[in-house]
């Protein structure tokens, strides 16, 4: 029998469609799915075949985005990457401060905030880069 897996997650956003585009600059994932949602929202699906994040909007009584209760105990979204240099020089050009880097087994990573205030952990466990 398989190993249970994360297949999604799904994070409330004030926006998904600029969540998403800066996911797909960021992490290159692409697009899985659109449509409507629960309580008059909408929701993106980006990631790959085997998992994806969720990003959805709830809208409120006037058409504005809703933030949904439950995230409170969230700290973080931890995403393994192979190069960790070039993801951050993404996450630097899409105008986002990477902080606190860490070298210590089994991995390197960082870590930025998008414009919702979550939280990304970005980690790699391929050796550093020699030089």
């Amino acid at each position: 029998m398989a190993a249970p897996f994360i297949e999604h997650v799904n994070l409330t956003v004030s926006d998904p469609d600029r969540t998403a585009d800066l996911l797909q600059r960021i992490f290159g994932w692409r697009e899985r799915w659109r449509g409507p949602a629960r309580d008059n929202g909408r929701t993106i699906h980006l990631g790959s075949d085997n998992a994806y994040i969720a990003l959805y909007a709830e809208a409120d009584a006037n058409g504005s985005p809703a933030r949904w209760p439950k995230g409170a105990p969230f700290n973080h979204v931890g995403i393994v990457v192979e190069d960790l240099g070039a993801v951050e020089a993404r996450v630097k050009a899409a105008g986002l401060i990477p902080f606190n880097h860490g070298d210590y087994e089994p991995g390197r990573r960082f870590y930025f905030m998008d414009p919702d205030d979550i939280e990304f952990e970005v980690v790699s466990y391929a050796p550093a880069p020699q030089g």
